[in-house]
């Protein structure tokens, strides 16, 4: 006899009369005394037995793996939350396959167990409906993206695992080399270097759904071993390339979920992103834009002997009734760990801004300040300052997002999706060195290569982001392809030619040979997969994830090995003190 001759989910009314096999878990059981019911589900759902005589089947529990024989008969009542709900399979033949221990958690679509039970016993927690419908999403999309690049003449290419370990942004996993003592492999934070030389190799169409890696401290999206939607493009200009990706993730989006989003994506520029959301990824789903204050505020805020350097202003409206003082002083309390050391705030009351603030403002100067915040009744205007500019948008950019959930103004259904385009090219560490913002391959705006030696923080990027609901979804840049260029930005990040042989050597001879104009991007899939089953962990779009201590509580990782091995590998491990 075969296991099955149907899977549950698709029994339906056109089935009745007809003679089935079916095989799954015992998802619940109801035992009336001459009658008893069991809910059997196996991955594409759910089906219910109807069993006559009780006394002759064997007594199973939850998660028992059962095969029957039976008949498929139409419910008198109809289950109208179940798929299968107007039928149910009358069983002739019972068979247990399996039987099951006392579960640790509820295999259903709730359960009661903690993350780290979930973790633990993770083949449980992926019986459940959602788990299982997340990692079909994720399937989904790659798939989607394997026939949409196939489609368009992209070659899938893997890249090394044990590669070249590069210092500097994460920290990298080191493989030891057990041929080699003493020296390691690393494996990749990203196929960067690979997928640009594939393009001077002449492949002009790479993409790859590849395995990275980093070891950074973790989050609710991030993981150590995550996996990126890796491609590249060559004779492409940054207009031409991000068109392309808007017609796979456009595609995606159709394909998994039958979403449509707009042609073409909205473009906000890094500077624009900062001034108005505080963020250079930010969500879009709703309008709450921070705001320039006006000069008679930054006047009362020199007059009270506060920092007045960089103001940046919040308007709420119609927020009033939910902002009491408790949540107010909460929000002071949350903002403080950034350094801004308080909110002032105004409210419009019987036809008069009202605000303890006012003190410090001119008593002619109040209508007008009226004027230029604009407030209706119910409208609450909160106002923060701090030295570093930067400081100030990270922290309003996050209050922003605290105060429209506390509004309840997200719209959760809405794919709110934008490119933010034209970073620095530059940052600075702590010592006020330049650092390469991006990494040190991206290309410089053309029209800012003539400052590029004596403005270098001035120069702006051929990279891009790509923000869907707040997160970054995908990120990348067009690539320098002219060695001279290239010896520039070394020069300017510090790297003396011995540095740059030393860990870019190999990768630089490259450009000697007719290097072509060329870009990428790499999708995050983790989260895309996020963002189209609406979960905010990471742990929920992968099947077996590491905590957030980068453990793994299923299989005990990370473990210790036995001496004979690192004897192999010529390494001693010292006790940490």
């Amino acid at each position: 006899m075969v296991y099955r001759s149907h899977v549950n989910g698709i029994l339906r009314l056109k089935d009745v009369g007809q003679k089935v096999t079916l095989i799954g878990w015992v998802q619940r059981k109801r035992n009336l005394g001459s009658l008893m019911f069991i809910d059997l589900r196996d991955r594409s759902g759910i089906v219910q037995l109807m069993i006559k005589d009780p006394t002759k089947v064997p007594d199973v529990k939850h998660e028992y793996l059962i095969q029957v024989q039976g008949v498929v008969t139409k419910k008198a009542v109809a289950n109208t939350s179940l798929a299968t709900g107007e039928i149910e399979v009358e069983v002739t033949t019972f068979k247990v396959l399996n039987e099951a221990d006392v579960l640790p958690l509820i295999v259903d679509d709730v359960t009661d167990a903690g993350e780290d039970i979930r973790l633990q016993y993770r083949y449980l927690d992926l019986r459940r409906r959602p788990m299982q419908d997340i990692l079909i999403t994720r399937s989904k999309i790659m798939q989607a993206f394997h026939v949409f690049f196939a489609k368009h003449d992209f070659t899938n290419i893997e890249t090394p695992l044990l590669t070249l370990s590069t210092p500097g942004g994460a920290r990298d996993f080191l493989v030891p080399s057990r041929l080699t003592p003493g020296s390691f492999y690393a494996l990749p934070q990203s196929p960067q270097i690979y997928k640009q030389l594939l393009m001077i190799g002449g492949l002009e169409r790479y993409y790859q759904i590849a395995r990275c890696f980093r070891d950074e401290d973790l989050r609710a999206d991030r993981q150590p071993d995550f996996t990126q939607i890796d491609v590249e493009a060559s004779f492409l200009t940054q207009d031409e390339f991000l068109s392309f990706m808007e017609e796979a993730i456009r595609e995606v989006f159709k394909t998994v979920k039958g979403i449509h989003l707009p042609q073409p994506f909205p473009r906000l520029s890094y500077e624009t992103a900062m001034a108005l959301y505080g963020t250079d990824k930010p969500d879009l789903r709703f309008d709450l834009p921070l705001s320039s204050i006006p000069l008679i505020l930054k006047q009362a805020y020199e007059k009270a002997g506060f920092e007045s350097s960089n103001l940046k202003g919040l308007k709420l409206p119609n927020a009033g009734g939910n902002l009491s003082r408790k949540v107010l002083d909460e929000w002071v309390t949350f903002v403080k760990p950034f350094g801004i050391k308080g909110l002032v705030t105004f409210k419009l009351e019987q036809g008069q801004i009202q605000s303890s603030f006012l003190k410090f403002v001119a008593p002619e100067s109040v209508q007008e300040l009226s004027r230029l915040l604009d407030l209706k009744v119910g409208d609450v205007y909160l106002v923060a300052s701090h030295a570093d500019l930067n400081v100030l948008n990270t922290a309003m950019g996050i209050l922003r997002t605290k105060a429209a959930k506390l509004l309840n103004i997200i719209d959760e259904k809405k794919m709110a999706i934008a490119w933010v385009t034209d970073f620095p090219l530059f940052d600075t560490n702590e010592e006020g060195h330049l650092v390469a913002a991006h990494h040190p391959f991206t290309r410089p705006q053309d029209q800012h290569l003539s400052i590029l030696n004596t403005q270098p923080k001035k120069v702006l990027a051929q990279a891009y982001d790509l923000v869907i609901n707040g997160y970054e979804a995908g990120g990348g840049s067009m690539r320098i392809y002219d060695k001279e260029v290239q010896k520039q930005i070394f020069s300017l990040l510090g790297m003396t030619e011995e540095a740059i042989q030393k860990k870019f050597g190999w990768f630089i001879q490259a450009f000697n040979y007719g290097t072509p104009p060329h870009g990428g991007i790499a999708f995050g899939l983790d989260r895309l997969t996020m963002i189209l089953t609406g979960t905010d962990n990471i742990k929920d779009v992968i099947a077996f994830p590491k905590n957030l201590k980068m453990v793994g509580l299923l299989e005990g990782t990370p473990n210790t090995v036995e001496t004979k091995q690192l004897d192999e590998l010529s390494i001693q491990v010292k006790e940490k003190k």
